[in-house]
C-alpha cells in the first residue's frame, strides 16, 4: 500500500491583470483627462466636456469654414486616438473609459447654428439630444459602430452628432430660436 498525503493542494496561483498604462497620451486623450474612468455615466460626462468644447469654440467667433476645419481636424485625430487607446486599454471594440468620441462630436451637431445664438440653452437642449442619440443608435449610427477600431468608435457618435444637428436645423427653421 501507499501512504496517501493528508497535506492540502496548493491554491493555483492566479496571474495578477497588467496595470492599464493610464499615464499613456492616447489614454489620457482618449479619456478627455480621464474623465472616462468616472464609475458612473462616462459618456454623459464626456458629452458635457463636448458641451464645453463647443461653448469655448463659439467664442472664437470663426467663420464657419474657419470652425468647421477645426472641428474635423478634432475628430479625424479622434481616429488613430481612440485606436491606439482602445488597443492599450483592451477592454472590446469601445471601451467605455473612451469619451474623446462624445466630446469631439457633440460641437458638430451646432454648426448649424450660428454661434451668436449658442446659449446655455441651447448648449444643455444639444447636450441632451445627443445623450439621446448616441444610447439608442438610430440608422445609420448603430452600423457606423460596426467599423473597424477608432473609426467605428468615433463614427456612431458622428452619426449622433447628425441627428442632433437635423433636430436643430429643423427646431431653427420653424422658429424655435
Amino acid at each position: 500500500m501507499t501512504a496517501r498525503s493528508t497535506s492540502p493542494l496548493p491554491e493555483p496561483s492566479i496571474p495578477e491583470a497588467p496595470a492599464l498604462p493610464w499615464g499613456n497620451l492616447a489614454i489620457l486623450l482618449a479619456t478627455c483627462g480621464w474623465i472616462g474612468r468616472l464609475p458612473v455615466a462616462p459618456g454623459t460626462a464626456g458629452a458635457a466636456a463636448g458641451a464645453l468644447l463647443a461653448a469655448g469654440v463659439a467664442q472664437l467667433s470663426l467663420p464657419l469654414a474657419g470652425e468647421l476645419g477645426l472641428l474635423v481636424a478634432i475628430n479625424a485625430l479622434g481616429v488613430p486616438i481612440c485606436t491606439r487607446a482602445a488597443r492599450l486599454l483592451g477592454r472590446g471594440s469601445d471601451p467605455g473609459a473612451i469619451v474623446y468620441d462624445e466630446a469631439a462630436s457633440l460641437p458638430l451637431a451646432l454648426l448649424v447654428v450660428p454661434g451668436a445664438d449658442r446659449t446655455a440653452g441651447l448648449l444643455l437642449v444639444t447636450f441632451a439630444l445627443h445623450r439621446v442619440f448616441d444610447i439608442w443608435k438610430p440608422f445609420p449610427c448603430r452600423q457606423l459602430e460596426r467599423l473597424p477600431a477608432g473609426l467605428g468608435i468615433m463614427a456612431d457618435d458622428w452619426g449622433a452628432a447628425a441627428w442632433v444637428a437635423l433636430v436643430l436645423a429643423a427646431g431653427r427653421w420653424a422658429g424655435g430660436w
